[in-house]
């Protein structure tokens, strides 16, 4: 009890400060585009109604988890592909690199001309960002495979399917996760992003209307709102982690702890 009233406390203790340092920074400002946090948090329960979060927060989370769910299963399965085979990796590396390198915002005009201004613009300009992170982790993890273990499941008569998943894929799911992890945040931010190019609802769409018309404390709250849900996403990611990778953490704690 006294080690989790600890760790609450050193979770706790850096937001707590912020939250004040804004508070106090602010407390009294009369700048139009700063206004004060108390006037922000007062504003907030007025404007994100039951109504308001059916409406435009449910749809955005609904477009992140879409092309994150299809960024995972094509990132993995593509990823797979390309870190097994020596010949493949070296086809298809220049070409990822060069898309690698190109920003996903910058195709949202293109992804329009294709997928028009629904959301299957939105939920592919999402997936198209958070594709490479876990495309690449994933290729350097079934690289990374210990050749030892690949020669023991095969002289054990391990192939096929098995062998994909018991072995390849479980050794390297840390890095796939730490992938997953990355194109998390990244999708976050071009679900905001698609949201505010010909859009009708949506967080992204929200904070540019406020801003439009001049609510400025509305706008804060939608800042709030966004940070909140990145937050509460991040909890829901580092507790499927932990259970997923339970294996791999055990591993390390029992490796620290050895002489």
């Amino acid at each position: 009890m006294k080690r989790f009233a600890l760790r609450l406390v050193f979770v706790l203790a850096l937001p707590a400060l912020l939250v004040a340092v804004w508070w106090l920074a602010s407390d009294g400002s009369t700048n139009v585009f700063w206004p004060p946090l108390r006037t922000i948090l007062q504003t907030f329960p007025d404007v994100w109604t039951a109504e308001r979060l059916r409406t435009d927060v449910l749809p955005s989370i609904w477009r992140l988890a879409a092309g994150y769910a299809l960024a995972a299963v094509a990132g993995v399965a593509v990823g797979t592909v390309i870190g097994s085979y020596r010949r493949v990796r070296a086809v298809c590396e220049p070409v990822l690199e060069f898309l690698r390198a190109v920003p996903p915002p910058v195709l949202i005009p293109v992804i329009m001309l294709f997928a028009g201004i629904g959301d299957t613009m939105k939920v592919t300009v999402i997936a198209s960002g958070c594709v490479w992170p876990i495309l690449l982790n994933t290729v350097e993890g079934v690289r990374a495979v210990d050749p030892v273990m690949l020669e023991t499941a095969r002289s054990y008569g391990i192939t096929g399917p098995s062998r994909l998943r018991d072995l390849v894929l479980r050794s390297a799911s840390p890095q796939i996760f730490a992938g997953l992890r990355q194109a998390l945040s990244i999708g976050i931010i071009l679900m905001v992003i698609s949201e505010m190019f010909a859009a009708s609802n949506g967080i992204g769409f929200t904070i540019v209307q406020f801003q439009r018309s001049f609510a400025v404390p509305d706008m804060w709250t939608g800042i709030l709102v966004l940070g909140l849900l990145g937050y509460l996403l991040s909890v829901v990611f580092q507790l499927v982690e932990r259970r997923a990778l339970a294996w791999y953490h055990g591993l390390r704690d029992s490796t620290r702890r050895s002489p």
